[in-house]
């Protein structure tokens, strides 16, 4: 029987960079395919092939054995092949079940919509899941886990015979990931055959039959999941091994920079925290998806107005009303969502990098186009940021680098503390390690660094001390000696003894 889906010798370029080389790349009905590689690997570009939204200079692209020519992501879809990408795409003033009742309903503009129907179907879709989201929500109101969530179920909802799933656990927590990986399962017990783009190589052998490696935009290997482990694809991807994911140094440890007293905000659900992070120091904020980390670091960062408690910078009480008043007194944040709320994706790598140093500077302002350049290829060049020029729109980069951007975007403005928020969400094990490399030595040029990470090994892996958080308040801290998996999770499970 032929391949479900299949590329051979496919080539792609874009501007004169070569984004793929000669790929050849099988999936079978019934099999989850991995597909691994650096960002900048070609797996975005041999995606968009697959799904219509870009058409390869040469080769050839056959649908169960047929060559067919995929035009248009509608076309892709009419042979059944659904993506979801590591980027939700949902209507944010549309409710849930009007999002997914577009993606799968058929019909002219004027009929009739059976709304009960609808709304039985999305419930349907999301109980597989294991979800609880009301279909009557806003989309603009979910989480970043709910919002992928309801992608997937969009997906599933469409019946697919290929599904494409870009990153689909980076923003899940483990019980969203255990749910998702039963329903992957029941797919591929019904036939689906399923290309899986994760980051997250731990993952791969509990749900992935084979996997194939891209690096530089070739193929390096095809082979069957059982027959390789982590280190053996991390020597593939990068042609090398990497000694250490998470190069954190120690480092003489300053004065408190940040602390905050009884803060408490009953808009964004924190209560009573207290915590505090020191010069040359990197906190992490742990706990369980909705514990509240994010919505802490949004009230540090001036988004929301504490009702009670203090926020202290050097041991003065500061009043942190607006982003740009955090921004002032030298508190800069890089969100959890960089393609959303961390950058302006159509503005150039330059552009983005000046943007934090203009809220330094109240009232207007003359600005230096030719310093801005030079800034930006200063920390492009710092930080190792692969781009052809920092006038290249940032939406062009892979995620790692993105992620640099953001980096270099606020510490153009010289903080003294630095919030991060899933700082190595969504990027591969490479740019991971350039990134955990900046931020140590960040904390050894003395700033405070506080980390909030889902990823337990990365918590574990950079943090000096640990707050666990759990229903919006600290449910207690470690040491880094201290610290372990099993500490971490009995604290965000509310289990008694879990820290001395």
């Amino acid at each position: 029987m032929p391949p479900l889906l299949a590329a051979s010798a496919v080539t792609k370029s874009y501007g004169g960079v070569r984004a793929l080389r000669h790929v050849d790349f099988e999936l079978h009905s019934g099999e989850i395919h991995a597909l691994v590689g650096e960002n900048g690997a070609g797996k975005s570009t041999l995606i968009r092939i697959f799904a219509g939204a870009a058409q390869a200079d040469s080769g050839e692209v056959r649908f169960q054995g047929q060559p067919v020519t995929l035009r248009d992501p509608l076309t892709a879809k009419a042979l059944g092949i659904a993506v979801i990408y590591q980027q939700p795409a949902l209507f944010g003033e549309l409710t849930v079940a009007e999002n997914i009742g577009l993606a799968l309903e058929s019909g002219g503009l004027w009929r009739r919509i059976d709304w009960k129907q609808r709304r039985r179907v999305v419930r349907e879709l999301l109980s597989q899941l294991e979800s609880t989201i009301d279909p009557e929500r806003r989309a603009a109101t979910l989480s970043m886990p709910e919002q992928q969530t309801v992608e997937i179920a969009k997906s599933l909802g469409a019946q697919a015979r290929v599904l494409i799933l870009d990153e689909p656990t980076a923003s899940l927590s483990e019980r969203e990931v255990t749910a998702l990986f039963g329903v992957l399962r029941q797919l591929r017990r019904r036939g689906v055959g399923m290309i899986y783009v994760s980051h997250r190589l731990e993952e791969l052998p509990e749900i992935a039959d084979r996997v194939t490696v891209l690096r530089d935009g070739e193929t390096v290997e095809t082979r069957p999941m059982t027959e390789v482990d982590r280190a053996t694809l991390i020597r593939m991807m990068v042609g090398r091994d990497i000694e250490a994911v998470f190069p954190k140094r120690e480092v003489p440890l300053g004065k408190i920079v940040l602390e905050t007293r009884g803060l408490t905000c009953p808009a964004a659900g924190v209560n009573n925290v207290s915590i505090t992070v020191r010069a040359g120091e990197i906190v992490g904020l742990s706990g369980l998806v909705g514990a509240g980390r994010t919505e802490l670091a949004e009230v540090l960062f001036g988004l929301h107005r504490p009702s009670a408690g203090s926020i202290l910078l050097r041991g003065n009480v500061v009043s942190v009303t607006s982003p740009a008043g955090a921004v002032r007194l030298g508190i800069a944040y890089v969100p959890e969502d960089r393609r959303r709320h961390g950058l302006v994706m159509p503005m150039s790598v330059a552009e983005n990098v000046a943007l934090a140093q203009l809220a330094t500077v109240p009232g207007l302002r003359t600005l230096d186009f030719r310093s801005e350049t030079s800034n930006a290829q200063d920390y492009t060049a710092r930080f190792a940021i692969k781009t052809s020029s920092v006038a290249t729109p940032v939406q062009t980069l892979s995620g790692g680098n993105q992620q640099k951007v953001c980096l270099a975007r606020w510490l153009t403005a010289a903080p003294s503390v630095l919030i991060l928020d899933e700082p190595t969400q969504g990027v591969d094990i490479g740019a991971k390690a350039e990134i955990h490399r900046l931020m140590s030595d960040l904390a050894a040029g003395g700033m405070a660094i506080l980390m909030i990470s889902s990823e337990l090994p990365e918590i574990l892996g950079m943090s000096d001390r640990i707050y666990v958080m759990r229903s919006g308040a600290v449910a207690g801290q470690l040491r880094r000696s201290e610290a372990t998996q099993e500490r971490l999770l009995a604290l965000a499970l509310g289990e008694e003894g879990a820290a001395a």
